[in-house]
């Protein structure tokens, strides 16, 4: 499900730019919010999930989703989506922590992104 050509791209800001007014300004300070949250949600999930509460899973899950939208990371919106689905229907609950791992890895190949794209903002400042 993660789109490991995404990984070795740069990040598509192109919904921050139009959300922003193409504000480099607003636009890092969308990333610095990103990489502050993404990791908490992510570990309340890995919370919810190892104590197998699924709805709570589900939550988590889709507060965390569109964070990656934002930052053109479809991919891995749309896997969270499987695990919330999945989490909210109480379906192939046993692949959820496989999915939630290989999210968090790829995470840091996000969070490394988030930084390049971070660095090249500030340079329009």
């Amino acid at each position: 499900m993660i789109n490991p050509a995404k990984s070795k791209e740069d990040l598509d800001l192109s919904y921050l730019k139009e959300m922003s007014g193409d504000s480099a300004e607003f636009m890092i300070e969308m990333l610095d919010t990103l990489v502050e949250q993404i990791p908490v949600y992510l570990e309340d999930l890995q919370r919810a999930v190892d104590a197998k509460d699924w709805k709570a899973a589900s939550e988590f899950a889709h507060k965390v989703k569109p964070t990656f939208y934002y930052v053109g990371r479809e991919d891995i919106r749309d896997y969270m989506q499987l695990i919330e689905r999945n989490a909210k229907e109480g379906i192939e609950v046993d692949r959820i922590p496989q999915a939630l791992t290989e999210i968090k890895q790829e995470l840091q190949i996000i969070l490394g992104q988030v930084a390049k794209s971070k660095a090249q903002l500030q340079q329009q400042l």
